[in-house]
């Protein structure tokens, strides 16, 4: 029998890029959905035998529930996340179907994992946090978390150029993660950091080579030292090129009033701004993503060092969807199951990571500090 996919959010950048690896790599039916016709109407994903489109808004939960009901697996790739409740989660979870989303904020990762008993109890695998950042970069730090006895500190660093190929939500999801400050584990201690602080030069492979990072709040941030409670610093930093969009970005976190930041209408307003300025500038940036893992730690011989693992990848929106359809095509083949609701550095074993990645023709460099 053949499984059935629904892919919410399916015919934005993101979700399109989830259900074309899909395509590609599984036999699945896939239905994708969004909320109009228009809606996504310029991706270039065929509908056809292997694909339907379905128009459906998450608040039409009757709708909803059934058409969760008549799938084998869900993935939810309808942000921002800022803005949802669980209850895709919860509903996959009354009708035991497997569920993962491309989920980037922890109030929204916060809510998924309060489900953990009852989705473990139901058999329901949930992975949340896939995608490239956070996703592959989270198994990418658990590949170097694994080179230690004691793994110490990780830090975790990302470049991304223009638009990175996705939509505006991409756009809303990083001006409303400079809204507030948060919690970020440095020290053996919570410590609150301001988001886009804290300037660093990282060097990233080419083509991009010394670039600025700063602070930004991501799943990551609190999701790893749970999962590895060696750990005793845990730094996410976030840049963009070109270099100029950190300065506006910056000015933005640290100048704009805070009561001005967070009405929706003045993110709103900074997202399509911003959407077009990427539009004009991709031409000569590109769309690609850069991901740096720094792990260091100590092996029990008394040996210490620093694991560093990068990738490069010209399209942000496609790897992205490298990171999530792998782990749904693991899903539907059984070779994954992990009853429960876990981020994806606590569900996804280095082998099958690795294994998906090689088949997409992505290549992570490794070499010791």
């Amino acid at each position: 029998m053949t499984d059935r996919v629904l892919i919410l959010g399916g015919r934005g950048r993101i979700g399109s890029s989830v259900a074309q690896d899909i395509a590609t790599h599984t036999q699945a039916q896939i239905t994708i959905t969004g909320r109009s016709p228009e809606t996504g109407k310029a991706m270039s994903l065929p509908v056809g035998e292997q694909v339907q489109f379905v128009i459906l808004d998450l608040a039409e939960i009757d709708r909803l529930r059934q058409a969760i009901a008549n799938s084998d697996l869900v993935i939810h790739c309808a942000g921002p996340f800022h803005y949802r409740d669980a209850n895709v989660l919860k509903i996959c979870i009354e009708q035991g179907v497997n569920y993962l989303d491309v989920s980037d904020h922890r109030s929204y990762t916060s809510k998924a994992l309060n489900y953990h008993e009852q989705a473990a109890e139901a058999g329901v695998t949930a992975i949340i946090n896939t995608g490239i950042f956070p996703g592959i970069s989270n198994s990418m730090v658990r590949q170097g978390i694994e080179q230690f006895d004691t793994p110490e500190k990780i830090h975790l660093s990302y470049l991304v150029s223009g638009s990175g190929g996705a939509g505006v939500t991409v756009m809303r999801t990083t001006f409303l993660g400079l809204q507030h400050s948060f919690e970020a584990w440095i020290d053996e201690k919570w410590h609150i950091v301001k988001p886009y602080s804290e300037r660093e030069v990282v060097e990233f492979p080419p083509p991009y080579g010394r670039s600025g990072v700063y602070w930004f709040d991501m799943p990551e941030t609190f999701t790893l030292p749970y999962a590895f409670p060696s750990v005793k610093t845990v730094i996410t930093k976030f840049g963009s090129v070109p270099d100029f969009y950190n300065h506006m970005t910056w000015i933005t976190a640290h100048v704009f009033p805070k009561w001005l930041m967070q009405k929706r209408s003045t993110i709103e307003f900074l997202s399509h701004v911003s959407h077009f300025m990427t539009d004009v500038t991709n031409r000569f940036s590109g769309i690609g993503v850069a991901v740096r893992s720094e792990v260091t730690g100590r092996k029990n011989n008394g040996e210490s060092g620093v694991y560093c693992s990068s990738l490069v990848h010209e399209n942000t929106a496609v790897i992205s969807g490298y990171g999530t359809g792998s782990i749904a095509q693991f899903l539907l083949e059984g070779n994954l199951k992990k009853p429960g609701v876990s981020p994806v550095e606590e569900a996804l074993p280095t082998d099958l990571f690795l294994q998906a990645m090689q088949s997409r023709g992505v290549k992570i460099t490794h070499n010791w500090l």
